[in-house]
């Protein structure tokens, strides 16, 4: 939601708090980022000593009501054992005694702090507390339906690269043979086999029948790796995979490691 939007969401919230509830002084403010919370709205302070103030969680009784995620209130601030007092200079500045801090909840993620407060110490009554909970729920309101718009707006997350694929596929050729228990393993050989199939080139060419360890080798040669390490990434000795290297370039038709990627791509037998 852009901030100017969520300014006059805040405000009105805390004006229709004050008029309802009959408090002299509210403000408050919502997290930005997930992160932190600074009073940003206030309405009949007399002082700018709240103005801008970050609130952490925990501290206070803005703080405690973002750690506990329910309404938390005070009847005098400055004296109060329930609260840590971090902010008692700002707050005493204003005058303040009497406190009531609500939480503004959004898919039970706390996303802002409401506060209604008097210059004396007096105990905050019922119709108080309804009002400061009917001015979080329309600020919750409001945010939920924004998140909403703001999802159907957003664009579709890119989908994954064709070379991401190829990636994927090579682990799990990598980590098939590893596996023991035969059904996973012939589970994960099979959905490699639907990766084969993906790739739009058609079952492999006549005449091309890569064993399964040819294809292992290949698929990790694809991804750039060296003789060496695709020995260590497939538990095997270097000569081994030279061994099958060999055997897939010959059945290929390739001369090189990259003429034989390619023509197991062409052919099929790697996405």
């Amino acid at each position: 939601m852009p901030e100017k939007t969520e300014a006059v969401e805040l405000r009105t919230a805390l004006l229709r708090l004050r008029r309802a509830s009959g408090l002299p002084v509210v403000f408050g403010g919502l997290l930005q980022e997930g992160r932190t919370l600074r009073i940003a709205e206030l309405s009949g302070a007399v002082t700018p000593a709240l103005s801008g103030l970050a609130i952490s969680a925990g501290s206070g009784l803005g703080g405690k009501c973002l750690a506990l995620s329910r309404p938390c209130a005070v009847t005098d601030y400055a004296s109060s054992r329930h609260i840590t007092h971090e902010y008692d200079v700002p707050v005493s500045a204003e005058g303040l005694r009497a406190v009531i801090a609500v939480p503004v909840v959004v898919r039970r993620k706390v996303r802002g702090v409401l506060y209604g407060a008097m210059r004396e110490s007096l105990p905050i009554g019922e119709r108080v507390f309804d009002a400061a909970m009917a001015a979080a729920r329309d600020i919750e309101q409001a945010l939920a339906v924004r998140d909403e718009v703001r999802q159907l707006l957003a664009p579709p997350p890119p989908a994954p690269s064709w070379e991401e694929v190829r990636q994927a596929y090579g682990e799990l050729r990598e980590l098939a043979p590893k596996i023991v228990d035969p059904s996973l393993r012939e589970r994960l050989i099979a959905v490699c086999g639907r990766l084969e199939s993906a790739s739009g080139t058609g079952p492999a060419a006549p005449g091309v029948a890569l064993t399964p360890r040819e294809t292992d080798v290949l698929a990790v040669v694809a991804s750039g790796a060296t003789n060496t390490a695709a020995a260590e990434r497939l538990g095997l000795r270097p000569e081994t995979v030279k061994g099958y290297l060999r055997s897939a370039m010959r059945k290929l038709g390739a001369h090189t490691r990259l003429e034989a990627v390619v023509a197991a791509r062409r052919a099929g037998a790697l996405p």
